[in-house]
């Protein structure tokens, strides 16, 4: 006896069910032709409507049924699927049904000053990491061989140890980039789709067409975001001015950044505003640049006025 599998009006993997019972589900109007349907032996689930002559639907069942095939049809929820393999929502029963991207309803894209607020919530969280790191790297070095014995070292061998501290501090950005690298990306391609100073904002990061991003396209979106900084940040300052927001290592690498909840059940909770939490980030940053600018500026000043007198 076949057993069939569907996936209901809630899109929940229900089943195992005879051929017969599938059949008296059509005719109740519980299953539509493009209901998605899976058996023994098939790669991927397909529209109920491809098995429609072997399952003999045409027949019409020997009870009283409260709705038609055609009605059932017609109100599918699944009608509008894309069925190819690349955007095939559902695997088999082996695997469990991943949520399915909602399409068709406004997507809000993520503004300009929105990611700018992100990336200085990100690169504060990086660098903070990233610095802890080094620090700790470098105290269990002196712990290990010993202050005394560093400086003696030193007084001995001033160029090996002159090139023991550039070894040192190329390791220290070796695990800075190391670790940025797997911050963006694995962030990116986590369930939440978003670094935490985006989940901060409320934004995230899709493909084009509203899908999760893969961990190797966040490592390759991470490589393309750093070539904007070989051309003066331009391609991080197009996102302004794009159609669609994207800067230049989202066109390179096919993402979008969106509102959290963009392409979800929920797209009337999205946020075209700021936000309060962006507007505290924004505010806090411009202080804290004025204040190293002032503070810069007077060292330089007076820099040059020991260096006149």
């Amino acid at each position: 006896m076949e057993s069939w599998y569907y996936v209901d009006a809630h899109r929940q993997q229900q089943g195992p069910l005879p051929s017969e019972a599938l059949v008296q589900r059509f005719h109740e109007g519980e299953l539509g032709l493009d209901t998605l349907v899976w058996q023994d032996g098939m790669a991927n689930w397909q529209p109920l409507r491809e098995f429609a002559l072997d399952l003999a639907l045409e027949r019409p069942s020997q009870q009283s049924f409260v709705g038609v095939a055609t009605d059932a049809a017609a109100a599918s929820p699944d009608a509008s699927l894309d069925l190819s393999a690349e955007h095939m929502p559902y695997a088999p029963p082996v695997a469990a049904i991943e949520a399915d991207v909602v399409l068709g309803s406004e997507v809000v894209l993520a503004g300009f000053w929105k990611r700018v607020a992100a990336l200085m919530l990100d690169s504060f969280i990086v660098g903070s990491g990233s610095w802890i790191i080094s620090m700790v790297i470098m105290m269990v070095m002196l712990l290990v061989f010993g202050i005394g014995a560093a400086s003696g070292f030193a007084d001995e061998n001033p160029t090996a140890m002159s090139a023991s501290m550039i070894a040192m501090q190329m390791g220290s950005y070796l695990v800075g980039f190391l670790l940025a690298v797997s911050y963006y990306a694995y962030f990116h391609a986590s369930r939440s789709q978003a670094t935490l100073g985006k989940m901060a904002v409320g934004i995230k990061v899709v493909r084009s067409n509203g899908d999760r991003i893969t961990l190797p396209r966040g490592v390759g979106r991470y490589f393309a975001f750093l070539l904007n900084s070989l051309i003066l940040g331009i391609g991080f300052l197009m996102a302004a001015f794009t159609e669609r927001k994207q800067g230049l290592h989202d066109m390179i690498c096919d993402t979008l950044v969106v509102d959290k909840w963009a392409y979800t059940a929920h797209p009337e909770w999205q946020n075209p505003k700021l936000g309060t939490v962006t507007i505290v980030i924004l505010s806090i940053s411009a202080v804290l640049t004025l204040g190293f600018t002032v503070i810069l500026s007077f060292v330089i000043l007076g820099f040059i006025v020991s260096n006149a007198g």
